[in-house]
């Protein structure tokens, strides 16, 4: 077994069916949950992601059977496989999403899927162009070592990212408790999408929220606290190139204005890092609503 279809082509329909569905749903409940140019250029994150992901796929398929052959053992395709190469998937992903939050060169691409102020289905679409780029794909890597078969992984990723696009809407409130507590959920990663101060850098997980409760990313959503979207300094414009390229040219103008011995700090440092200090991270904003909540 060589090659299995990617299920996210199956779902597109349904992705589809889903937000007209919502968008029936805003129409009538919250009209402001949808803004015409905000959904555009959601779909066209989208549509782009996806002519990128063709393009680079097959270089970063085979790099992956590539290291497969240096495997430390074969895992075969039977159920247990499955499930394990599920799990250590999903692990990976909180992995790599969490560094995507704190490591600027990998925040550059990721940033595109935070970029919109509004919080709806679409929202999910909003997906990088720059990806292979950034070496985002390196975070799956070690599932090959250890002896997951490349198809495999591909396959149980396209039924991660799957999962994570219901979770992209504000028409679901908190779901049983039991599940809230396993399973990442819509209230979960409205926290996530939040640039409260409260809610920055929380809740990276991809489908089990566990990982967040254990190494200690895990923040509740308040109810009495509305949540504003999109990132900390909002882009301002509804311009595609903008918006995909954006942290990139940041980067750029950085490195050509820094000094010398600061230079790594913008490229691998926390978004909004610098050498004097004159910009906020996250965890300079939070410090600083902390300092005003103990006062």
């Amino acid at each position: 077994m060589n090659t299995l279809p990617n299920p996210v082509d199956y779902a597109v329909p349904v992705f589809v069916l889903l937000i007209l569905i919502e968008m029936i749903w805003a129409r009538f409940r919250a009209p402001e949950k949808y803004e015409p140019k905000d959904t555009l250029t959601s779909l066209l994150f989208g549509f782009g992601s996806s002519v990128a992901g063709a393009l680079t796929g097959a270089l970063i398929f085979g790099l992956s059977v590539w290291l497969y052959q240096y495997r430390a053992i074969t895992i075969p395709f039977a159920w247990w496989a499955w499930i394990a190469c599920f799990v250590l998937d999903d692990f990976a992903y909180y992995v790599f999403h969490r560094t995507a939050h704190r490591v600027r060169w990998f925040w550059a691409s990721h940033v595109n899927h935070h970029s919109s102020q509004h919080y709806n289905l679409s929202t999910a679409l909003r997906q990088t162009w720059t990806g292979f780029i950034a070496g985002s794909f390196a975070f799956r890597l070690p599932l090959m070592l250890i002896g997951f078969h490349p198809a495999m992984v591909f396959f149980v990723g396209g039924l991660n990212l799957i999962y994570q696009f219901w979770i992209h809407t504000e028409a679901i409130g908190r779901l049983p408790r039991w599940f809230e507590a396993v399973m990442n959920t819509p209230s979960h990663h409205r926290v996530h999408h939040a640039t409260n101060p409260r809610y920055l850098d929380a809740n990276y997980a991809g489908v089990f929220i566990i990982w967040d409760r254990m190494f200690g990313s895990f923040t509740p959503e308040v109810e009495d606290e509305p949540i504003r979207y999109g990132i900390v300094k909002q882009l301002g414009t509804f311009n595609l190139l903008w918006s995909v390229f954006h942290e990139w040219i940041g980067i750029a103008k950085d490195l050509w204005a820094a000094p010398f011995g600061a230079k790594l700090g913008y490229l691998f440092g926390p978004p909004g890092w610098s050498h004097d200090g004159s910009r906020d991270t996250s965890d300079t904003i939070k410090q600083r609503w902390q300092e005003q909540q103990g006062g």
